[in-house]
Parts: structure tokens; C-alpha cells; sequence
């Protein structure tokens, strides 16, 4: 075993064309570093939906160069069979750690495959990649982010022609032809052949992101800026000034790219601490809300001052405000949302007339719904404008929410205000989320099991009045890996996540609400229910 290991890794080591992992793996076999090695070379990362993401790192379950050419020449093959031979294919990439390298590598790949190739002219966001397929009729596009994964990781993510994320078949498809790979000196790079596009696509894209707000709305809110160290400063600030608002004051430490992260530990506006330097500049300056955007800028997060500091706003709460105030814009079309997101959605697409759809979770489903108008995902991703973008967009979303916030302004509101009437018109929809980080896979798969074969029958006292395993599918959805629980005023839903090693469970409780006097005693109730549901869902789980 030891012999064979040694072999996989010194053929892996003639191969790799790049100084950096080459050096890395020598010394590794040089040492003698079993474990080290069988790390790398269990297997090989999987290329599913999401495309690729894992560690950075020589071997073949690390990203590197190899890997990515792989990939590539996978992809190229898949276009071909499938009668694209000569299209065209978009390449983008953030500001991570060999970025721009796998960038460099997937159009020397697509050239050599007789396909064409067109590259961003620089780190960019991934709604701008993502706008770019459509815009110059690429057959697919690749991004080259680990969006808001740790600094060691890197990731690419494939996009067809309809400039939407690949689903079911397409990535076991290209999955099997990246598995025909012999080596990579099978695999023609040639060192020129490819275009560099300029400046017209972002101009392109811009000029559109006009196109998701209101012809003389007010644009009057003014903003808290921070880029989390990712490639989305430039791209907004020059959003906010062609569309009229006041200049964002940027939160300095986090403005330009910085594939380190330096001042966070997960570069997520999500995570705890995250935050914390937007907070310091919002307390000084006092805007009317604060904006983030995750590092490939496709993820818009938005805060509020609710009291006497500032909040994050719930993915769930945000998606519900811009969803009324599309409605309030008198917007047609369907409004979706991804399973795990909230269900008050569907209650103000239905009050409004609208068709409302639910997919699994993921943009690369909420993109493919027909006629779509506006769609969310509670993990902080908006798509305002789904003719442009067929993807989470978080410029257009910011653009989009300081709108809202400005027309609130004019009328001596806030969004908060907004969203008690929602709770009074709809109920008060509070979610929140159980998220356990794993080591050891093994346990994710073990909560799963358990849960299966020993459902809870309640959850804080509320009876389960229906347990659906999702790897079944349903009536309206593909199989997927995960459980659904309705209960009498809540819902839960618990998955293993698609990007991380983590399990992830969705809650949601429904609390009725006469009038705005009675907001306090239903947040009160809300916060208590959560709390036991998180506590009697562990226990079942055993997490």
C-alpha cells in the first residue's frame, strides 16, 4: 500500500506543471509523509453542481493546477460531444490565491480544444461572469472563487449557455469525461490563442444594473460600505454613482482585495465578528444601512440600527423587503425561493396576484424557474434581475435595497418598520439556523441516519404533522439529500451542506399577530420556540 501510494504521488509529481505544488509534493515523498500523502491521494474532489471547491495544495483531493486543467479539459470535451465545438467560453476569477492562474490554465485549455476563449480583463465579480454568458453568447463560463470559503481554499464553478450554474446531468457528464483524462499531456495548452476582453462587458453590465431600479425614485439613503477583502468595491461604488445615491463610505481595512482575509476568520458576512469593523465605522458615521458584500461579491448582506446598535438583517428578512418592494413597484413575473428559505414569500406572492415556485436549494435551481421575476436564498443571495443575471447578484441586490431604504426614508420609515408590517399582515415569520461544523464526515452521514429511522414525532411541543425524506423526491422537486418536517406552526428542513463539511438545519416558526402592539409578545414567543426547537433537534439528531 505504501509502494502504491508512493507511486500515485511521484507520476502525480512528473506531471504538475506547477513550481509551487511540485515543490510542495516532492518533499512530502521525500519525508516519507504517509499521512500527509494519503490525504491528498484518497480520491480525487468531487466535481458536482458547485463545480469544484476544496484546499489548495498539490494531489488530486487539493486545487491546484493540475486538478483545474483537468477539470477543463473535461469541460471542453463535454461541450464538444454535446455540439459546441468552436463556441465560445467565458473565463472569470476573483482575487484568491491562484486565481488567476486556473484562469490563465482553463483558456489555454479550451484553445487547445479548438474552442474559443475569452478572459475578464481582471478580478471581477461573479455576476459580472455570470452576465457576460448571456451578453456574448457563450456556450458556458467558468469562475474561478471559493466565494466566501476560507483563505486556503479556491474553487470553479461552471455555468452553461443559459448563464445559469449546471444542474443534474450535465456535472456527472462532464464529471465522467474529466475522469477519461489520462494525463495531462494529453491535454493541448497552448500558450497564446485566447482573448483578454476589456472593459466593454463591466460597461455592459453596469449600464444594465440601472435597470433594476425605478425611472426618478429617490436615492437618497446613505451606506456603510465593506468588501470583506473581495473584488467587489469598484464594481459597486461605480453602480452607486451612475445610479444618484451619496458615495459609500467604505470600511478601509476590508476595501481592497486580500486573499488572506487578514481582518476576519471566515471572510462571510454571516460569521460571527465578520461584521465587526462595518459596525465601528457605522457607529461614527451613522448611516441609514450598511452593506456588505462576500468576496466574490455575488452575496449581499445589509444592516440595520434596531435600537440603540446595529443588526444584521436575516437572508430571510432581506429577501422578504425587496420581494415587497417589487410588489409595491407593481413587478409581474414569478417569484421563487429555495426550500430552505422562508415561506413568507409565498405569502406576499399570493396576497399580490404573483406565481410563486420553491426549488432545491442552490441559484443554479432558483435560475432555471420559468418566467422568473425575483428570486432569494436565505443564505444572502438575491437575483433582482434575472434577464441580465441568471445567478445571486449582490451589487443589483444593494443597488435594489438602498432604493427601498431611500423611498422608506422620504417617507420617515425604516426598513424595520417595514418588515413589522409585513409580520402584521402575514404573521411574524422568524427563522434561524442550526449549523454544526464536522471534522469527521462520518457524523454528518450518522445524524442522518438517525434521524431517518427515529423521526421526532414533536419538536418544542409542536406535533410533526409531516416527515418527508427529500432523497425521494416530490411532487414539485428532484431528489435531493434531506428531511422536511411541517409542524404545526414551524417548519424544519436538515441537509448536509453542498460546499462545506457541515450540517445545516432550516427552521421557521409562524406566530399569528393581531396588531403591531402585540409585535413584542410574538418576537418573545418566536425567540422561545427556536430556541427549544434547536434544543429537542439536536437531541433527535444527537449533534
Amino acid at each position: 500500500m505504501h509502494d502504491d501510494l508512493m507511486a500515485e504521488a511521484s507520476a502525480w509529481l512528473a506531471e504538475d506543471p506547477d513550481p509551487e505544488t511540485r515543490d510542495e509534493l516532492a518533499k512530502l515523498i521525500e519525508a516519507g509523509d504517509v499521512r500527509e500523502l494519503s490525504a491528498r491521494f484518497s480520491g480525487t474532489l468531487q466535481f458536482g453542481t458547485a463545480g469544484l471547491r476544496g484546499e489548495l495544495g498539490a494531489g488530486p483531493m487539493r486545487m491546484n493546477r493540475s486538478v483545474v486543467i483537468r477539470a477543463a479539459a473535461g469541460l471542453a470535451a463535454y461541450l464538444k460531444k454535446t455540439g459546441h465545438a468552436g463556441g465560445l467560453v467565458v473565463i472569470g476569477y476573483d482575487a484568491r490565491h491562484k486565481s488567476a492562474d486556473f484562469a490563465r490554465d482553463t483558456a489555454a485549455v479550451m484553445t487547445g480544444a479548438g474552442l474559443r476563449a475569452a478572459v475578464l480583463p481582471r478580478p471581477l465579480p461573479t455576476p459580472v461572469l455570470a452576465f457576460a454568458i448571456r451578453h456574448l453568447g457563450a456556450v458556458a463560463g467558468v469562475e474561478v472563487t471559493a466565494s466566501h470559503n476560507p483563505p486556503r481554499d479556491n474553487g470553479y464553478k461552471v455555468y452553461l449557455g443559459d448563464g445559469s450554474q449546471i444542474v443534474p446531468p450535465a456535472d456527472a457528464e462532464i464529471a465522467a469525461e474529466i475522469d477519461a483524462i489520462a494525463s495531462l499531456n494529453d491535454v493541448p495548452r497552448p500558450d497564446s490563442g485566447w482573448e483578454i476582453l476589456d472593459d466593454a462587458v463591466l460597461d455592459a453590465y453596469l449600464a444594465r444594473t440601472d435597470a433594476v431600479l425605478a425611472a426618478g425614485s429617490p436615492r437618497t439613503a446613505r451606506t456603510v460600505y465593506t468588501a470583506m477583502h473581495g473584488v467587489g468595491k469598484d464594481v459597486l461604488l461605480a453602480a452607486f454613482a451612475r445610479a444618484g445615491f451619496p458615495e459609500p463610505v467604505l470600511v478601509a481595512e476590508q476595501a481592497e482585495p486580500d486573499p488572506d482575509f487578514p481582518t476576519v476568520a471566515f471572510p462571510n458576512p454571516e460569521e460571527p465578528g465578520a461584521m465587526d469593523l462595518a459596525f465601528t465605522q457605522a457607529r461614527t458615521t451613522d448611516p441609514d444601512l450598511v452593506i456588505a458584500n462576500d468576496p466574490d461579491a455575488d452575496r449581499c448582506a445589509v444592516a440595520v440600527k434596531d435600537g440603540g446598535d446595529w443588526r444584521m438583517l436575516r437572508g430571510d428578512e432581506v429577501g422578504a423587503l425587496l420581494a415587497a418592494h417589487l410588489v409595491r413597484r407593481g413587478a409581474t413575473g414569478v417569484f421563487a425561493e429555495s426550500i430552505v428559505s422562508s415561506s413568507l414569500l409565498g405569502r406576499i406572492a399570493e396576497k399580490a396576484n404573483l406565481p410563486y415556485e420553491e426549488t432545491l436549494t442552490g441559484f443554479k435551481w432558483i435560475a432555471r424557474v420559468d418566467g422568473l421575476r425575483y428570486g432569494y436564498e436565505e443564505a444572502l443571495g438575491y437575483c433582482v434581475d434575472p434577464e441580465g443575471v441568471r445567478d445571486k447578484d449582490g451589487i443589483t441586490a444593494a443597488l435594489l435595497i438602498t432604493e427601498l431604504a431611500s423611498v422608506l426614508k422620504e417617507e420617515g420609515r425604516t426598513l424595520l418598520d417595514l418588515l413589522d408590517d409585513l409580520a402584521v399582515e402575514h404573521g411574524l415569520h422568524a427563522t434561524d439556523q442550526l449549523s454544526v461544523r464536522v471534522q469527521d464526515l462520518s457524523l454528518i452521514a450518522d445524524a442522518m441516519g438517525r434521524l431517518r429511522e427515529q423521526p421526532p414525532t414533536e419538536l418544542a411541543g409542536l406535533a410533526v404533522v409531516r416527515a418527508e425524506d427529500l432523497t425521494r423526491g416530490t411532487d414539485r422537486l428532484p431528489p435531493t439529500d434531506g428531511l422536511r418536517y411541517t409542524l404545526d406552526g414551524a417548519r424544519v428542513i436538515v441537509r448536509p451542506s453542498g460546499t462545506e463539511p457541515k450540517l445545516k438545519c432550516y427552521l421557521e416558526v409562524v406566530v399569528p399577530v393581531a396588531d403591531h402592539a402585540a409585535l413584542p409578545a410574538a418576537r418573545a414567543r418566536a425567540t422561545e420556540l427556536l430556541t427549544t426547537i434547536k434544543r429537542d433537534l439536536s437531541a433527535a439528531a444527537g449533534i
